[in-house]
């Protein structure tokens, strides 16, 4: 992963959205995008859970929303606050 040793930090599934996002060649995603990729049921609750997954990404410095609803890794920056706070790796 891109991030090397500093996703680990993050939960699994907030590990798997940013590995898409990494893979997708840059161009950024949207979150129903974001869940075909990871496989998920394309149904309005499950696209929904995807797009707080990466708003909280955008929120912490790990992805950037440069356009509302278009997500992109955020390359060379490092990440803003900590997700760890006793919740297992979830922010």
């Amino acid at each position: 992963m891109a991030r090397g040793s500093g996703s680990r930090v993050l939960a699994p599934e907030y590990r798997r959205l940013l590995a898409v996002l990494e893979a997708g060649g840059g161009e950024g995603l949207r979150a129903k995008d974001l869940a075909a990729r990871l496989g998920l049921e394309l149904v309005s609750a499950k696209v929904e859970g995807v797009r707080v997954k990466a708003k909280r990404l955008v929120a912490r410095g790990w992805l950037a929303e440069d356009r509302p609803g278009l997500f992109t890794p955020r390359h060379g920056q490092g990440r803003a606050g900590g997700f760890c706070g006793g919740r297992g790796g979830v922010p």
